[in-house]
């Protein structure tokens, strides 16, 4: 007897495009906590910046591998001739300005732990410590920033952080779970009983 997969609602958003349903139904809004993860989130966001997140899901994998893992360590001593090699390869987004917000960013992101700053805390202070959970009906009630993004923004902004923009950082906030943006009739949706 064949099995019949009976079609998810999911969030507008969503293509049917693969990789995307996979990242929608497994990563996104689900809560990370994990430092190293959160480190590669914010620089893929940063990434993204002016691009659709498809372009990024889709060269994910290889951005893990040039950029040694999203190690913030081996990153922050990235030398030019490194950076010259990461602007010739063409599976990664090739923007001299977003490779050294990277490295930048890496820098940073040591001199917070140096200062004994958790950098899980401190993004996750922005929304309490705790995932909010949105009740939003259709994709067009999502907004592209809010107080808490702005908040995040200017906090990192302050700290030099760069590709920190309130939108960049709410994007970052879904994509980590910090907020949970899953619409109400995406079978995610935290309160429903589909």
């Amino acid at each position: 007897m064949a099995v019949v997969e009976v079609k998810k609602n999911r969030c507008e958003w969503v293509t049917e495009d693969d990789i995307y349903i996979r990242y929608h139904d497994e990563e996104w809004g689900r809560p990370v906590k994990d430092n190293q993860k959160l480190f590669e989130l914010f620089i893929l966001e940063g990434f993204q910046a002016g691009l659709s997140w498809i372009t990024v899901l889709k060269k994910r994998h290889h951005f893990r591998k040039v950029f040694d893992g999203f190690n913030p360590e081996v990153i922050a001593n990235y030398s030019n001739d490194k950076v010259e090699e990461l602007l010739k390869d063409p599976g990664i987004i090739r923007n001299r300005l977003k490779v050294n917000g990277a490295i930048i960013n890496a820098k940073l992101f040591l001199e917070m732990e140096q200062e004994s700053v958790n950098f899980s805390q401190f993004v996750w202070s922005f929304v309490g410590h705790s995932p909010k959970v949105n009740q939003f009906n259709s994709v067009k009630e999502i907004p592209a920033l809010t107080p808490e993004a702005t908040a995040m923004s200017k906090a990192l902004k302050k700290r030099g952080f760069k590709f920190c923009g309130p939108t960049i950082c709410y994007a970052f906030m879904q994509a980590s779970g910090m907020v949970n943006d899953h619409t109400s009739q995406c079978f995610l949706y935290p309160y429903s009983k589909k």
